[in-house]
């Protein structure tokens, strides 16, 4: 494997992991307030389009860490929407 694809994957699992803490600091408190619904919603919909972009390009370190991302911003979206 060539490096810059281990890069992309190194970086992908960075930035990716980067939202594990605040989503189950979430799920533990039910606490949102201070997040902002505007940043998750356009969060949201440029990891979805990026994933979208990575597919068409075949640029699989972009492909995954943008649908875990997704996964990790959407949950977080959705737990802002329900707890407000």
């Amino acid at each position: 494997m060539d490096w810059v694809i281990v890069m992309g994957y190194i970086a992908g699992a960075c930035t990716t992991s980067a939202f594990l803490p605040q989503a189950i600091k979430i799920v533990r408190t039910k606490h949102t307030k201070d997040l902002s619904l505007s940043m998750y919603s356009i969060l949201t919909t440029g990891v979805a389009l990026w994933s979208v972009y990575g597919l068409i390009n075949h640029d699989w370190p972009l492909v995954l860490a943008n649908l875990v991302t997704l996964v990790l911003a959407g949950w977080i979206f959705i737990l802002k929407v329900r707890y407000g």
